[in-house]
């Protein structure tokens, strides 16, 4: 999909179409990210918040891009590069597990993100990427188990 604008109003345009789409499930990500409840996800909202500021000033260069994925890949790089800010959540069951835990988990399962993919994404290799996964399936069967 090749973007030409006329002028600044249809790149606008545009944006923010995808902003109404897109917002409320990335909000939701970066509430599970973050483990705050969302009702109460300052941190989710100001990630977010970045992250499609990121998304809107490289809006047109990402030509053929997929925006969602752009701006979910910028949401869990600044979530990754801030993890010691939210060591432990402030609610829900994700609080337990460890940012790097609940972030792989987030993208395999919530948002079905290839195993390569989040690789990719974490600079780690898949059988890291396999291990998180393996170890946050386990603490939460734990924690369910526990209640």
């Amino acid at each position: 999909m090749e973007r030409g604008y006329g002028d600044h109003g249809d790149f606008y345009a545009e944006f923010e179409a995808f902003v109404a789409g897109a917002a409320g499930r990335l909000l939701q990500l970066a509430a599970l990210l973050t483990a705050e409840p969302p009702a109460d996800a300052v941190a989710a909202r100001r990630l977010l918040s970045a992250a499609l500021a990121r998304t809107y000033a490289d809006w047109r260069r990402l030509r053929g891009d997929d925006p969602y994925a752009v701006t979910r890949a910028e949401l869990c790089t600044a979530f990754a590069r801030t993890a010691w800010r939210h060591h432990r959540g402030r609610g829900g069951v994700l609080a337990a597990l460890s940012p790097q835990e609940r972030l792989v988990l987030v993208l395999r399962v919530y948002e079905g993100v290839a195993e390569e993919q989040v690789a990719a994404l974490l600079g780690v290799p898949p059988d890291r990427v396999r291990a998180l996964h393996h170890r946050a399936a386990t603490a939460l069967r734990a924690h369910r188990a526990a209640a």
